[in-house]
């Protein structure tokens, strides 16, 4: 498991479904380099237990990160095929109807390995076998990527440890008010909160106030 924060996010293309049932084959999130942040999250299969509910819970969320800029984009092992049949799956019924960010087919598991998020990994047997030491699927791994490309924020959950959807868009706004203000988020730091400078008497201000 490799971290990512402060280096460019690995490129890849790959099938998705995008809007809810439109398969696309040559899906980037390059193409939002210049453009948009990227909040790019992994989860471990399809037709599961804790994924839906935390798809749905970005879902929900959606129209906020939208407002801040930010494009969501979800990834598992699984076919587009898949994908595309928990899409058609109601909510009360435990599919994923109603998700409209692009979900990415990583059916060769190269995405998964190079974001470092693969539970188990490939060895050999004593006859040289390639055998798998996992399940190898996604662990729950979200990444927070700025417009340059650049990795800012990482998060990684074993399998059964589902994820908080506001701290996402938390760590949204730390980052652009940072981008906006040049001033540093300090600990427990929500939008509206005032920051402080990266100085010793930036911090020594701050602490005396709080």
């Amino acid at each position: 498991m490799s971290v990512l924060v402060g280096r460019k996010a690995p490129s890849f293309s790959a099938p998705a479904v995008v809007n809810g049932g439109e398969i696309v084959q040559d899906f980037s999130l390059d193409q939002y380099i210049g453009k948009n942040h990227v909040l790019f999250f992994f989860y471990p299969k399809d037709f599961t237990f804790v994924c839906p509910s935390e798809l749905h819970a970005f879902q929900a969320k959606l129209g906020e990160f939208e407002q801040r800029g930010v494009k969501v984009v979800a990834c598992s092992t699984d076919t587009e095929e898949s994908h595309w049949g928990w899409l058609q799956v109601p909510k009360d019924k435990g599919g994923i109807q109603g998700i409209t960010y692009p979900i990415v087919a990583d059916t060769s598991k190269t995405i998964t390995e190079a974001y470092g998020v693969m539970a188990g990994e490939y060895d050999y047997d004593v006859e040289g076998n390639m055998i798998a030491t996992g399940p190898m699927i996604a662990y729950r791994g979200l990444f927070l990527i700025d417009k340059d490309g650049t990795v800012m924020h990482q998060l990684v959950n074993n399998l059964p440890l589902g994820r908080n959807v506001d701290e996402a868009l938390r760590m949204v706004d730390a980052l652009q008010f940072f981008e906006e203000n040049g001033e540093v988020c300090p600990a427990n730091w929500h939008k509206g909160d005032e920051g402080m400078t990266a100085s010793f008497d930036g911090v020594a201000d701050y602490l005396a106030k709080h």
